[in-house]
């Protein structure tokens, strides 16, 4: 389950020749959202290897590019959403943390992308609103001396 959102409110349109990848990434997303829970993680978590974290400007960039393209991850589809927006993320270097979690009053489940702690594009949550189930972090190297 997904915050609802307004179809065409807020969707930027991605330029022909950078649509290829954030359509590549929607249709390698539609059919990862089909494993199990712990084999997508293991498969996320695979493919974030070697990727440096992502800023909040870059993963807003992705989400907004996927859900220019498709009408399911720019409305009810957080799962594919999420899993989407890390893989063009990854497609461009980077990875955002990304988690699935839930809300227990009224029960709620959500998935979506966060860097340092936010969440991105979701609106204003408070902390602590969805209690987070399965991360697949970035991984954050110490500065080389």
């Amino acid at each position: 389950m997904s915050h609802p959102m307004i179809y065409g409110s807020g969707r930027a349109a991605v330029p022909w020749h950078r649509r290829p990848p954030v359509l590549l990434a929607v249709a390698a997303a539609r059919l990862l959202i089909l494993l199990p829970p712990r084999r997508l993680r293991r498969v996320l978590t695979a493919v974030r290897r070697g990727a440096a974290p992502a800023t909040a400007g870059q993963a807003l960039t992705a989400r907004r590019h996927v859900t220019a393209v498709s009408l399911r991850c720019a409305g009810e589809g957080c799962l594919q959403r999420s899993v989407a927006t890390a893989l063009l993320c990854r497609m461009r270097g980077v990875w955002p943390d990304w988690c699935t979690g839930v809300r227990t009053s009224p029960f709620r489940a959500h998935a979506w992308v966060e860097v340092d702690g936010h969440p991105v594009g979701e609106g204003q949550q408070p902390p602590g609103y969805y209690h987070r189930l399965i991360t697949v972090p970035a991984v954050r190297r110490p500065p080389r001396t």
